[in-house]
């Protein structure tokens, strides 16, 4: 006898869908806009809180090594508990961290909340990545990660225009108290929104988690970021930034002999034989060096160099923003039906292009040059991004997502934080040179050029990662 469909369970599905994507979309947003919206209001934080500048860089610092250290934790947590309770708990501590950030009236207990915020938005992205790869098929995920993949790059583009308007008219402690109402509004959503899905893992005897290899991953990427950092403002010579960066080096070299030895590994060893997948954490890793080595310097080089104010700096990411707002669900269709590679390598193509134009004719010249070249790389993130996801996610078996994702998420925060650190101590050596290493610019913004120009070396890096991805051109929806 034929089963005739029923109408009503059909159309709760849809509705219960749109509310997820709803859901996921608006808590990557809030969450990429939190990281850095406190950008612009640094010096106001520390006129407000009495701390040297240094001092007041942690609250930036300490989200960024917990994002580092969370990221690839919650991505391997996901394979072993049930993801709407991990999605609801990280919400929560994103909204308790806003409210430590709002009511703190010293600069200490300001950059605890920051960490608590980052403990919470640090299991977003990637929580996000694994509900869709398990809740779509994967001829029509590329939509739901373009969705999500736009959100980034939205809020990492208009956080700090968001930062800079409302920290000026209402003070700072206004953004955490925004945050802290609409992070309650996404503990609520995830918890009726977000399907209950089994972990991958369910056998008893292989539920045992990897707790030293964990941290001894989180502690790598901590040290890492930690030494850019020190190296950015103390210098890559000075003893913590060494330190930092030795340290890092020695704790990996750890974790490598724990994942080879460890029964059930904190990441399975077979996760780097995989060359499509490696290739895809090479290509996010480089890709978000650049492009967030764009977001961060372009403002500084307007102010700087074109005498604009701060607020004026910023609007020049408008357009970058709005490119990645618009194109982003579009690319994450088309990456359904021709495959991510070809997107992938194009967004490098132009992100390149775009690249060596601000290092070749952009730097130290009119704004408006410089926003063409802010909206390429926007272009470019749009092509790559989510197609990038789908790309890594479609070479990894169904229990390998959690840890996979968790790694390549990783990668992405790994390449913003170090792209901006190394980026900016190249640009600070850079400063007073009077020949520039790129022989097509011919302005006096060496520093800034020269900088631009790595960012260059680094998606031509990429670029070449990404002709190892698996060629996944489809015809009609099929592999």
């Amino acid at each position: 006898m034929k089963t005739k469909s029923n109408p009503k369970t059909f159309k709760q599905r849809q509705t219960s869908t749109k509310l997820l994507m709803l859901v996921l979309v608006l808590s990557s947003l809030l969450a990429a806009i939190t990281v850095d919206m406190v950008n612009p209001v640094l010096g106001l934080i520390g006129e407000s809180l009495s701390a040297s500048k240094s001092q007041v860089s942690w609250v930036v610092s300490g989200v960024a090594l917990f994002l580092a250290i969370g990221v690839p934790l919650y991505g391997r947590l996901s394979d072993f508990y049930e993801l709407r309770t991990m999605f609801v708990f990280a919400a929560s501590l994103l909204s308790l961290g806003s409210l430590i950030c709002a009511q703190s009236a010293s600069l200490p207990w300001l950059v605890f909340g920051r960490m608590v915020q980052g403990a919470g938005m640090s299991a977003i992205p990637v929580l996000s990545i694994v509900t869709i790869s398990k809740v779509f098929a994967e001829g029509k995920r590329g939509t739901a990660l373009g969705l999500v993949a736009g959100c980034i790059g939205i809020g990492t583009a208009f956080g700090p225009i968001f930062g800079g308007v409302v920290g000026q008219i209402w003070g700072w402690s206004s953004l955490f108290r925004i945050t802290f109402i609409l992070s309650l509004f996404i503990v609520v959503g995830s918890f009726h929104a977000l399907p209950i899905i089994k972990p991958a893992i369910e056998d008893e005897n292989e539920r045992q988690f990897d707790l030293l290899g964990g941290a001894l991953l989180g502690l790598a990427a901590g040290l890492l970021l930690f030494g850019v950092t020190q190296g950015e403002a103390a210098g890559f010579d000075s003893f913590s930034a060494l330190g930092g960066l030795l340290g890092a080096v020695f704790v990996l070299i750890g974790f490598i002999w724990r994942i080879r030895k460890a029964k059930t590994p904190f990441v399975p060893p077979i996760l780097f034989k995989n060359k499509w997948y490696v290739n895809a954490v090479v290509v996010a890793f480089f890709s978000m060096f650049a492009y967030f080595a764009v977001l961060v310097f372009v403002p500084l080089l307007l102010v700087e160099v074109n005498g604009l104010a701060p607020g004026q700096a910023g609007l020049a990411l408008l357009p970058g923003g709005m490119a990645v707002a618009l194109l982003s669900p579009w690319i994450g269709r088309i990456s359904d039906r021709i495959g991510s590679r070809s997107l992938i390598l194009a967004g490098l193509a132009v992100m390149g292009i775009s690249t060596l134009h601000l290092s070749s004719f952009a730097a130290g010249a009119s704004p408006l040059l410089v926003s063409i070249g802010v909206m390429g790389v926007g272009i470019a993130f749009a092509l790559l991004h989510s197609p990038a996801n789908n790309a890594a996610v479609g070479a990894l078996e169904q229990d390998q997502v959690g840890a996979g994702m968790g790694l390549f998420q990783g990668a992405l925060y790994l390449g913003a934080g170090t792209g901006a650190g190394i980026v900016g101590a190249f640009l600070h050596s850079r400063q007073d040179a009077g020949v520039p290493l790129n022989p097509l610019y011919q302005l006096h913004a060496v520093g800034y050029s020269d900088a631009f120009l790595v960012t260059t070396i680094t998606v031509i890096i990429a670029l070449i990662a990404a002709f190892g991805l698996r060629n996944d051109k489809r015809i009609d929806g099929s592999d």
